[in-house]
């Protein structure tokens, strides 16, 4: 039981949470995105990368947590909120 608690606190440890430029191998672990599809958003520029020199790829902490939270879907008590709102912004 102690083995388990010890690797979990190492886990928390990870330099990746305080770093603000990841690796390649540190951003796949960071997001839980395999290697080899990171690759390909990368490849069709569909996640922010930098690759200074041409060669080694990196990634901005906090560029990737933003998109990682891009295109929230909303809760029903949100939408239904947002329903309630423009309703009484239109008087009916």
């Amino acid at each position: 039981m102690i083995e388990k608690q010890t690797s979990l606190g190492q886990h928390f440890e990870r330099p990746y949470h305080t770093k603000k430029v990841l690796t390649f191998d540190e951003a796949s672990e960071y997001t839980g995105i395999r290697k080899s599809y990171l690759y390909k958003l990368t490849h069709r520029g569909d996640i922010p990368f930098y690759k200074p020199r041409g060669k080694m790829i990196y990634f901005d902490r906090e560029e990737l947590e933003q998109w990682l939270l891009q295109g929230k879907v909303k809760s029903s008590d949100e939408i239904t909120l947002i329903a309630n709102e423009q309703l009484l912004s239109t008087g009916k």
